[in-house]
């Protein structure tokens, strides 16, 4: 069990952020458009985007150009349907979940779960796109990790009941220490602090890609909203769904197990619960970065 019990804080004083240069080489325009940093040369057409389509009659919603909805519907799949497998390279008991797996690693220990999968993938879109200030989480204790405070050298110790932050370290900005500070976050944060963290949707039928459905708890559960489609004649929308669970397992698109026909995607106008193959949430769950 990840240990969740962090008090305290400490302000740090931000220095200029070293900035380094790009990790890996892409191999085509498109995939400068669309930097996934774990995986320098992607197939565009191993992509949500291009092995999902849409069910009949709906369309998918635009989404702005550098956005995080349209860096999510182009994450790169694993060809065909492999299993899911857990972080110590083993199958995951429950293969009959997914529709497809995302190409991303998810470690070597039992850290990468629900809602650090959200954590990963919000922080690596924005990493991608060098908004440094931007990438911070909070821990179960509500102190936040600032990403710049760990590119310039700091780094969290415990002084009795407190987590403190001292430099200690030389600065760095490379995407090797960009993993090291996520492996710091997965083991002090959760779906609990993550659902205190991110803001309530009001309406859920205003549903965005980058939506998460969560469940703050001991355990709770998160999934993340990758894809959004539209039927335009009747106003309803469709979405995608991808999560990591427990033990930490490779991140995985869910079959929507309800609707076969429908299946991978899944819709809101069918009642309060949203039920996924491994949690059931209800649709006032809905929350946003």
């Amino acid at each position: 069990m990840k240990w969740a019990k962090i008090i305290g804080r400490v302000i740090i004083p931000f220095l200029p952020i070293i900035t380094a240069g790009c990790f890996g080489v892409v191999s085509s325009a498109w995939a400068q458009n669309h930097s996934y940093f774990w995986r320098p040369e992607i197939d565009s057409a191993e992509t949500i985007a291009a092995r999902i389509p849409p069910p009949e009659g709906f369309r998918r919603m635009p989404v702005d150009d550098g956005s995080f909805g349209e860096w999510l519907r182009y994450l790169p799949l694993k060809e065909g349907r492999p299993g899911v497998h857990l972080y110590d390279g083993s199958l995951k008991g429950n293969q009959e979940a997914h529709q497809a797996v995302i190409d991303i690693d998810v470690g070597r220990e039992n850290l990468q779960q629900c809602a650090d999968a959200v954590i990963r993938l919000r922080a690596e879109y924005l990493y991608s796109r060098a908004e440094y200030d931007s990438i911070h989480f909070n821990f179960t204790s509500g102190d936040t990790a600032w990403y710049r405070a760990w590119v310039d050298g700091y780094r969290p110790w415990i002084a009795g009941d407190r987590a403190l932050w001292e430099k200690s370290v030389p600065p760095d900005s490379s995407y090797e220490n960009f993993l090291k500070y996520l492996k710091t976050v997965f083991s002090y944060a959760g779906s609990y602090s993550l659902s205190r963290e991110l803001d309530r949707v009001g309406d859920p039928d205003r549903i965005q890609i980058g939506d998460v459905f969560i469940q703050g708890g001991f355990p709770g559960h998160a999934v993340l909203v990758v894809d959004l489609a539209v039927n335009e004649d009747e106003g309803k929308q469709v979405f995608l769904l991808a999560q990591s669970f427990m033990p930490a397992q490779e991140i995985h698109l869910l079959k929507n197990l309800e609707d076969s026909l429908l299946s991978p995607w899944y819709i809101l106008d069918r009642g309060e619960v949203l039920l996924t193959p491994e949690w059931s949430f209800s649709r006032y769950d809905l929350m946003r970065f």
